[in-house]
């Protein structure tokens, strides 16, 4: 079970790092945009992709 929370976290890793690498310009802007965003936005924001990650997990498990 821990090789799979370990592989999870690398995927993870990459997939985020994917945008900055390929395009460093856009990344920027987004964090900026997300930075100026009201907190109860960014909660939301969390609280969705938490829900759809937990959604995947419980349909692929």
């Amino acid at each position: 079970m821990a090789i799979e929370i370990w592989a999870a976290l690398a995927l993870v890793l990459i997939i985020e790092g994917l945008l900055p690498f390929i395009s460093p310009g856009s990344y920027r802007r987004m964090v900026q945009q997300m930075a100026e965003l009201p907190d109860q936005a960014l909660r939301l924001t969390g609280l969705f992709l938490i829900t759809v990650g937990l959604l995947v997990l419980w349909l692929f498990m």
